[in-house]
C-alpha cells in the first residue's frame, strides 16, 4: 500500500457500480451449463479466466492437453463499457468477450471452473526418488476455496493486478467510466471533452501529452506533486495545457457523471473526464508459497512477477501471462502473451513426455 493511495478490489468496485453481473460467481449465472466440475488432475491448470488465461487454455486444449481454467470472476476491466483496440472485437463488452472465450475453451475439451484458488504447493514427481523424473518435473497441488484440490503438471498464472488509486473522494466511484488511465482504452470516448490529469507521479506528464492529442481542453492538476518546471512546463504551455496547483480535495458528480474537480480551497474546475496513473501491483499472493513474489517494475509504475519472453518464471513448471507480469498489457497483448505461454507449456510437456517414454522403455529393456 502506498500513502495517499487506495487499493481497488475489482469485485467490490463492480458491485458498487451496479455491474455485479460480471463480478464473482454471478458472472456464471448468465451462462447455464458453462461451468465444469473439476477433475482430480490435469496436465495444466490456468489460474485466472481473463484474456490471457483463456487464450493460454485454448492453445493447450487445441494441443489435446487436459486443461482447466480456475476463474474467480473478477476481471480488471469489469467497469468498462467495451474493449477497444482488439481487432475484430472493437467495442465488445468485456463480459461478452470472456463468455465467448470460455465457450471456445470448452469447445476443445477444456474445463472452465468458477472458483478461487487459495493455495498452490509443489508435489514431487512420480519416480523422483529413483531419478526417473528430471529437474522441475514435479507437479502442483492447487487448492480451491472450500478445500477441494486438483493436481497439475504445469501452472499458468494469469491473475492480473490490483490498481492502487489516489485516495481522492470520487476517484474510485468513477473508475473505468470518466476516471481513466489509458488513452488507448478510453481516449476516443472522451475526445474533445474537458479532460483533467491528476498528477501523483512522473507518469502524469506523459498522460498529459497523450490526452492533449485527443482534446484541446486539458488541465494538469499538480495535486500533491511539484508543478512541472523547465522543459516539461514549456511543453505543456506550448500545447495549451493549463497547470493548476493546489491539492485536489474531491470530484464533483452530478446525474451520474463527472462535472468538475474540487480543490482544497473550494475552487471547482469544470471537467468531464479525469486521467489518473494508479500504482499497479501484481495479484500474486498464491505464488508466494512457490517462492515467487512481486518485484519493482523498472518503470516505477508498480510491482510485477518477472518472467522471460514466453512467460516462464524462475520456478520450474510455472508460467505467467497478462497483467500479473506485464502491467501495461491491454487485452490484445495479454491474449497474445497467453497464447505464447500456452504454446511453451505444451512444448515443455511434450519434452517431458519424451523423457518419460525413454525412461520407461529403458526400464522395460
Amino acid at each position: 500500500m502506498v500513502v495517499g493511495m487506495e487499493v481497488v478490489d475489482v469485485t467490490e468496485g463492480a458491485e458498487k457500480a451496479g455491474i455485479a453481473e460480471w463480478a464473482g460467481t454471478a458472472a456464471w449465472a448468465e451462462a447455464p451449463g458453462a461451468a465444469d466440475e473439476p477433475a482430480e488432475s490435469y496436465e495444466a491448470v490456468v489460474v485466472g479466466g481473463g484474456a490471457a488465461g483463456l487464450t493460454g487454455a485454448l492453445m493447450l486444449a487445441r494441443s489435446r492437453r487436459s486443461v482447466a481454467v480456475i476463474d474467480a470472476g473478477a476481471p480488471r476491466n469489469a467497469p468498462a463499457d467495451g474493449v477497444h483496440g482488439l481487432l475484430g472485437r472493437e467495442g465488445m463488452p468485456p463480459g461478452e468477450l470472456l463468455a465467448r472465450g470460455r465457450a471456445e475453451v470448452r469447445g476443445y475439451g477444456g474445463h472452465v471452473v468458477p472458483g478461487e484458488v487459495t493455495g498452490v504447493a509443489r508435489e514431487p514427481a512420480d519416480g523422483a526418488r529413483d531419478g526417473a523424473a528430471g529437474e522441475g518435473e514435479g507437479g502442483f497441488v492447487v487448492t480451491l476455496a472450500g478445500g477441494r484440490t486438483v493436481r497439475a503438471r504445469r501452472l499458468l498464472v494469469t491473475t492480473g493486478l490490483v490498481d492502487e488509486l489516489p485516495a481522492v473522494p470520487g476517484v474510485r466511484e468513477r473508475w473505468g467510466r470518466d476516471v481513466l488511465h489509458c488513452p488507448y482504452c478510453h481516449g476516443w470516448e472522451v475526445r474533445d471533452q474537458a479532460i483533467g490529469v491528476l498528477a501523483t507521479g512522473p507518469m502524469a506528464l506523459h498522460q498529459a501529452l497523450l490526452f492533449r492529442q485527443l482534446s484541446a481542453d486539458v488541465t494538469y492538476f499538480a495535486h500533491t506533486t511539484e508543478p512541472p518546471a523547465g522543459e516539461d512546463a514549456e511543453q505543456l504551455d506550448a500545447l495549451g495545457v493549463r497547470v493548476v496547483t493546489g491539492e485536489v480535495a474531491g470530484l464533483e458528480i452530478a446525474a451520474g457523471r463527472l462535472t468538475g474537480v474540487r480543490l482544497a480551497d473550494g475552487t471547482v474546475v469544470p471537467r468531464q473526464a479525469l486521467a489518473v496513473a494508479p500504482r499497479m501491483v501484481a495479484r500474486s499472493g498464491l505464488l508466494t508459497a512457490l517462492g515467487l513474489t512481486p518485484v519493482a517494475h523498472p518503470s516505477g509504475m508498480g510491482e510485477h512477477i518477472p518472467a522471460d519472453a514466453t512467460g516462464r518464471t524462475d520456478v520450474p513448471g510455472v508460467w505467467v501471462a497478462g497483467n500479473v507480469t506485464d502491467m501495461t498489457a491491454q487485452v490484445h497483448a495479454a491474449s497474445s502473451a497467453g497464447a505464447m505461454a500456452g504454446a511453451q507449456i505444451n512444448a515443455d510437456l511434450a519434452a517431458e513426455d519424451a523423457r518419460r517414454a525413454v525412461a520407461a522403455r529403458r526400464v522395460g529393456v
